[in-house]
């Protein structure tokens, strides 16, 4: 049994060093974010992207990105951010929240595999990535208040 077991965890390595982007499911954590809009609350199921690998890897080589899911970058400080499309092959709508939960500015339909740099309007603590024209359907905008436990003033 221990040499089957062994077999199976090289397999598994090998598996991962050989498929370039594959991340395993529970390799991010999971949370929630909410959204308060004039039309209501928008509540979003997102992975969080709280370290600087998985902050660089993000929704890379995903083929699709279901509607209320996304991935939530946590900055863990404000500052200025960009971020580009390399090897990301759906649109996205790019949500920069400020430390207070404000929307600071949305670039929606961010093209896919594009390596222009896409900035936020100032210092932010986060941003979240949803499927490309998320925002606009939901009337997402620059102000409205973003809830999860990483902004302060909750």
């Amino acid at each position: 049994m221990p040499m089957l077991r062994s077999l199976a965890v090289a397999s598994f390595a090998l598996f991962v060093t050989l498929v370039p982007g594959w991340v395993p499911a529970w390799a991010f954590d999971r949370n929630t974010v909410e959204i308060t809009t004039r039309s209501g609350v928008q509540v979003f199921s997102v992975e969080i992207a709280d370290t600087e690998a998985a902050r660089e890897k993000g929704l890379m080589f995903r083929k699709s990105l279901p509607p209320g899911q996304g991935m939530l970058f946590d900055f863990h400080r404000e500052a200025p951010v960009g971020f580009w499309m390399k090897n990301t092959y759906i649109p996205l709508d790019m949500i920069f929240i400020r430390g207070d939960g404000r929307i600071a500015n949305i670039a929606e339909n961010a093209k896919p595999l594009s390596e222009t740099v896409i900035p936020s309007d100032g210092p932010v603590l986060a941003v979240l990535e949803v499927a490309g024209g998320t925002a606009r359907k939901l009337g997402i905008v620059p102000g409205d208040r973003v809830a999860n436990p990483i902004f302060h003033g909750r």
